[in-house]
């Protein structure tokens, strides 16, 4: 079995976090020993994608691992590896994309909008043969196959943020800025062996945003901790830890799955009564403080063992 991945701009997260789920593989056992592929992927000057396969793929399963935050231009890339793999013989080709794109427009809100969730849906699913993700963005959906026709496994983290929690905070409060974040929230506390209170958001606009003030009354020697899935401009944490630092006095921690962070994000939190802000590994950040590398090693494994690839059965097929 061989291991891709897909890295950008000088970053080398997502070879790092493919070895780390190779050697995880390998050390639980995988059937066919998981290697590190040998390829060459730059652009031309004219911006332009030039793949070559060096390693002997025919009759191979293998994966690659691409975060798919800033997706267009990483979303062609995937289309022309997964492409050639198959034409140089590949058996099988999955995706794991730690962070999965266009989950977001999932109904047409106003006439004429796309609905790029179905459509992007559609060419993954066209040319790879499973997928492993984290914490997709499901609202409207209710699972991956309603929109995804290939076999998936979605991966939660908040496992691993309740075992950041146990090792790194003492007397934690989660709270979710929102209301879609309130079974999420209620799992991390769950795990964490702590409380959980949920904030309601009002959106006005892609940045503007209003959080409700926290009931903190009941706990006043607790260290606030706001949990997100995604940070993406940051508004809403911001909000949410003013809010707590005039009913409490106290800055909060910030955790969040997903870095996502539009320019200029973690410039405003840092300014804001935050103590801190610590990620998954998902999406390669100088915030990355939460490894994810174990799930997903975890999930590709039952993945292959549920259908049959990467063994003999899955040979014969």
């Amino acid at each position: 079995m061989l291991a891709f991945y897909l890295d950008y701009d000088g970053q080398n997260g997502q070879q790092q976090l493919a070895q780390k789920v190779a050697e995880q593989m390998n050390a639980a056992g995988v059937p066919n020993k998981v290697e590190m592929a040998e390829f060459e992927h730059r652009c031309f000057p004219d911006g332009e994608t030039y793949f070559r396969i060096n390693s002997g793929v025919k009759d191979q399963d293998v994966f690659v691992v691409c975060q798919l935050h800033h997706p267009n231009h990483k979303t062609i890339d995937l289309m022309y590896l997964s492409e050639t793999l198959k034409q140089l013989g590949a058996r099988s080709v999955g995706l794991i994309a730690p962070y999965l794109a266009y989950m977001r427009q999932d109904k047409q809100f106003h006439d004429g909008e796309c609905i790029t969730s179905r459509h992007f849906s559609r060419w993954i699913s066209e040319r790879f043969d499973w997928l492993v993700t984290i914490d997709p963005h499901l609202h409207r959906y209710h699972s991956l196959d309603e929109i995804y026709s290939i076999p998936s496994r979605v991966i939660h983290a908040t496992g691993v943020i309740a075992e950041f929690l146990k090792s790194h905070v003492n007397n934690p409060l989660v709270i979710g800025p929102d209301a879609e974040s309130e079974q999420w929230a209620n799992a991390v506390a769950a795990d964490a062996g702590c409380d959980a209170i949920v904030l309601e958001k009002i959106r006005s606009g892609d940045r503007d945003v209003e959080v409700s003030l926290p009931q903190l009354s009941d706990y006043p020697n607790h260290q606030p901790v706001l949990v997100d899935d995604i940070i993406s401009t940051g508004k809403t944490m911001i909000k949410a830890a003013e809010n707590i630092l005039q009913l409490s006095g106290k800055e909060t921690l910030c955790l969040g799955v997903h870095a996502v962070f539009a320019p200029g994000a973690v410039e405003d939190m840092k300014q804001a009564p935050i103590s801190d802000v610590v990620t998954c590994n998902c999406i390669e950040h100088d915030t990355n403080g939460m490894d994810v590398s174990g799930l997903i090693a975890s999930a590709t494994l039952d993945l292959l063992k549920t259908e049959n690839i990467g063994t003999e059965q899955g040979a014969e097929k």
